[in-house]
């Protein structure tokens, strides 16, 4: 990918928060990398500064912690929807997620609003959601990145 020189702070400061919005970082390197191949140049000084003024805080999650926005930078409703996902698996071409009775069309809808790049589309029923991934071979990724999103466990 063409490194885009110097950008405005804000700038990638939009790219920090979109990248935290749409997967799980465990690590600012994590993040560097991360925000290296969607063409942005930084240091680990300036991200910290980043983070810091996007109000971003690591927060614990199975498995490790991840850096998370202040609820209202979430659009998506994930914070509220957490508890509602019981279980999320793959089948190698589809994501099925499995939440309580009747929370199914909301966690569709954040699933949407989180823009996962990996995701086609969401169908939900009363307590399951089907996932098409954009391509294929994208659906263990998009599983895990609905794991993270979610903080559920595969089966």
């Amino acid at each position: 990918m063409r490194e885009r020189g110097r950008q405005p702070p804000h700038r990638r400061r939009e790219a920090v928060a979109r990248i935290l919005r749409e997967q799980p970082v465990a690590t600012q390197e994590e993040l560097l990398l991360l925000l290296r191949r969607a063409g942005f140049a930084a240091t680990q000084a300036t991200l910290s500064r980043d983070l810091a003024r996007l109000g971003a805080r690591r927060a614990a999650a199975p498995g490790g912690g991840r850096y998370e926005l202040p609820e209202e930078e979430r659009r998506d409703g994930v914070p509220v929807l957490r508890g509602l996902v019981s279980q999320v698996s793959c089948n190698g071409s589809l994501v099925v997620v499995r939440t309580h009775p009747g929370s199914a069309p909301a966690v569709a809808r954040a699933i949407d609003l989180a823009r996962l790049p990996e995701t086609l589309g969401t169908i939900a029923g009363d307590d399951t959601v089907f996932v098409a991934p954009a391509r294929e071979r994208q659906a263990p990724a998009l599983a895990r990145a609905i794991e993270g999103l979610f903080g559920a466990a595969a089966p």
